[in-house]
């Protein structure tokens, strides 16, 4: 059996068709959710890197450096 014939058996069949369709979407969904956590996760240690750089270029204070990462992830809590 051919992926092309399970798929037509699939549409064709309502009792089959549902539950896949409930099942793609949740896939789906997952994997949208894991993207944006991963892309959040790199942002978020783009950010430190940037922040450490200008700390060690003078530009800011560690002190200064550090509040702003506090601010950072106080924002990203959610409740």
């Amino acid at each position: 059996m051919t992926f092309g014939d399970l798929a037509s058996q699939i549409v064709q069949d309502e009792e089959k068709f549902i539950p896949a369709l409930i099942a793609g979407a949740i896939v789906i969904g997952l994997t949208v959710k894991t993207i944006g956590r991963v892309i959040s996760g790199v942002s978020r240690e783009r950010t430190k890197r940037e922040i450490a750089a200008y700390i060690a270029e003078g530009s800011i204070t560690p002190e200064h450096g550090e509040r702003v990462l506090k601010a950072d992830s106080n924002k990203n809590r959610c409740c």
